[in-house]
């Protein structure tokens, strides 16, 4: 079940967002908007439309709300990419968009995957707490959230000493987890609903998730990856699992999917999806 509403979300999260690209001005800008807004897993897309259902929304009042949350991921990724960022040449199997159209080129159409994103949170279908949904996707992509996620990542690049388990975990928080946390949010901003069932559900997850990013970067395949790995290694950078082994690693995962599970609790069987989703984030292999 949850395989199939993953996969059905990929399409419609993706033709969602490929139809608001499209209605921007034709030119390379819109290419490498449209190229950088390729495949991914749409997890995120994902967790705002199930978390909506919990409240008894439907796909179309959610969807600009899920296409936003891509577009913003979208963008994270094209400037993560950059020679000054992470320096990567492939992502999700494909030349990163800065090797494909330049990196100026890369650089706009990440600036104009934000706005978008933003943009899109304003869309009527949305209702009456838009307002509310454009502050959270702020607070979770700004200086206090993913953004600050990565301006942490670049200083342990240089820091005198690799950081310890706090600090990888407050990071990764920001990094990966912010965003995460806005995506399950979602449904229950729409709603106008008590957030944080669902708050402690993504907190869980979105750390589970990462760490089963540092057990693939060590594990995984290239191939099905699609980016290159062991880059952090190479880099000397503490991760989960240099931290805490392969074993602690995965054993820290299964105890915060546990974690999630159980936030949901007061949604009964509604979330049994979203449990799902937990489970799969640290089964999959990209």
């Amino acid at each position: 079940m949850f395989a199939a509403r993953l996969a059905e979300v990929q399409d419609s999260a993706a033709a969602a967002l490929q139809a608001a690209i499209a209605r921007q001005p034709a030119g390379e800008l819109r290419d490498a908007m449209a190229y950088a807004a390729q495949g991914g897993k749409r997890l995120r897309a994902f967790l705002v439309l199930e978390s909506a259902t919990l409240f008894g929304l439907s796909e179309a009042q959610a969807m600009p709300a899920a296409a936003a949350v891509e577009a913003l991921h979208a963008y994270s990724l094209v400037h993560d990419d950059l020679p000054a960022m992470d320096d990567d040449d492939l992502r999700r199997g494909q030349p990163t968009v800065h090797v494909k159209f330049g990196e100026a080129t890369a650089i706009l159409a990440g600036d104009a995957l934000q706005t978008l994103a933003f943009g899109l949170c304003t869309d009527p279908a949305l209702g009456p707490h838009r307002v509310e949904l454009v502050a959270a996707l702020a607070q979770a992509s700004g200086a206090a959230g993913m953004v600050y996620g990565q301006m942490l990542d670049i200083a342990a690049e240089t820091a005198a000493e690799p950081l310890d388990l706090a600090a990888i975990t407050r990071l990764q928080a920001g990094k990966t987890g912010a965003l995460i946390c806005f995506a399950a949010e979602a449904g229950a901003i729409l709603a106008g609903a008590d957030r944080a069932p669902l708050a402690a559900y993504a907190r869980a997850l979105g750390l589970a998730f990462q760490i089963a990013d540092d057990i693939l970067d060590v594990t995984g395949d290239e191939a099905a990856a699609g980016k290159r790995l062991h880059k952090d290694a190479e880099a000397g950078k503490a991760t989960f699992v240099s931290l805490l082994g392969l074993d602690g690693a995965r054993a820290r995962a299964a105890e915060l999917v546990a974690e999630a599970e159980a936030a949901l609790a007061p949604y009964g069987e509604k979330a049994e999806t979203l449990r799902a989703a937990a489970r799969y984030v640290i089964a999959r292999d990209n």
